[in-house]
């Protein structure tokens, strides 16, 4: 490409689009999960979410010659194809990981105080450790929590191998359950059902499984299954195996459902755009002149002073209430099988602004207990005093 002005056609739910890549020159903005080859074929570059399958049906015949996705998972677009092509490619890897931590702790905060359980008390096994499962790793080793690891194509490539388990040993030894793998149907480890009918029965009682990954990871029709004849079984379910449609009948036996929203809060969305705009600059020859901190918006609620003997449920609900995202969810079921796959794009396009813990100061008198427990959930912690 050459420094001519471009064309770059966007999915229009990628937020910050404008400052970043609008000096680019022209921008035109598409719903994604309908995008076609004639909306593309003027393009010189094409960002992309997960809703959009990029391959050679999509652009053949069209000049696109860069293809960014703001999402860390990739395996909507067709690398092989693109590369063959001469097409640069960039994802945005770890954009959103915190967000999506924060969502899998604000669930098992929420879950825990229901039952009056202390999640370290618990052993917590999680499958794929990548970016989300790493950072969900550093958080809760912070917190003390006693953990469980699955993760092949690591163990195959690191030395010290004891670290891991298998899939079988941690279902059957893990109180909670969270998968964060990507989603492969080829290769030496698949994890397209991952979990199916045969392994899910390993889940040991009153078991916790969170899937904050990809859909198709857990065969829903055997999740389904087991859950009529295990209610026992606590589920929290971000993704659907055929989303958009998604099994009302799963989503009932769910204490918590949401539309695949645990990486949607701002400060993700946002990073994973900067995260293209600076790798179309080094595609271009250019230099990055746009830093993160000027293009993300100050957070609605800043600072937070505790008192003490404050719940550790605060400051999570201040900054992130997933019992609105599951009402609103549940809601948009009820509404009949006909509108679930608009009304789950709506909530995703229309998704309320939410913020990541971190953008949340917190002070005041708190024990040194909780001050720690704060800290190592990814609050700004700024103690004066303990009590």
């Amino acid at each position: 490409m050459s420094d001519s002005p471009l064309t770059i056609v966007a999915d229009e739910n990628i937020p910050a689009l404008e400052p970043l890549f609008g000096a680019f020159g022209r921008l035109r903005t598409c719903a994604g999960r309908t995008l076609s080859p004639e909306q593309v074929r003027d393009a010189d570059v094409l960002l992309v979410r997960s809703v959009t399958a990029v391959n050679q049906q999509l652009l053949a015949g069209s000049r696109v010659r860069f293809v960014g996705t703001a999402t860390i998972g990739t395996d909507h677009v067709d690398q092989s194809w693109l590369a063959e092509q001469g097409i640069g490619f960039s994802s945005a890897p770890g954009c959103n990981a915190d967000s999506v931590v924060d969502y899998v702790l604000a669930a098992l905060f929420n879950l825990l105080a229901e039952s009056g359980d202390n999640l370290r008390q618990k052993t917590l096994g999680i499958v794929g450790v990548g970016n989300v499962g790493g950072r969900l790793q550093q958080r809760l080793e912070a917190l003390g929590v006693s953990l469980l690891l699955c993760d092949p194509p690591r163990q195959h490539q690191e030395a010290d191998t004891t670290a891991f388990v298998s899939l079988n040993e941690l279902l059957q030894q893990a109180d909670i359950i969270c998968l964060h793998t990507p989603l492969t149907t080829t290769g030496r480890w698949p994890t397209r059902h991952l979990l199916h009918a045969d392994n899910l029965k390993l889940i040991k009682p009153d078991a916790i499984l969170l899937n904050a990954g990809r859909g198709p990871v857990v065969d829903n029709k055997a999740l389904l299954a087991l859950s009529k004849q295990r209610p026992d079984l606590k589920l929290v379910l971000d993704v659907w195996e055929h989303e958009p449609e998604v099994s009302v009948a799963l989503a009932e036996h769910c204490r918590i459902a949401t539309p695949h929203i645990a990486g949607y809060a701002l400060d993700g969305k946002i990073r994973g755009t900067w995260m293209l705009y600076r790798a179309l600059c080094q595609h271009l020859g250019r230099s990055p002149e746009i830093a993160l901190d000027s293009v993300l918006p100050q957070a609605p609620v800043t600072s937070m002073t505790l008192s003490p003997g404050c719940s550790l449920l605060e400051p999570v609900r201040t900054v992130y209430d997933i019992y609105r995202d599951d009402r609103a969810f549940r809601q948009m079921l009820a509404r009949g099988a006909d509108g679930i796959p608009k009304g789950f794009d709506q909530l995703r396009r229309y998704y309320p602004e939410r913020r990541e813990f971190a953008t949340l100061a917190l002070n005041g008198q708190v024990t040194p207990d909780m001050a720690a427990t704060l800290a190592a959930t990814g609050f700004n912690c700024h103690w004066r005093q303990y009590d």
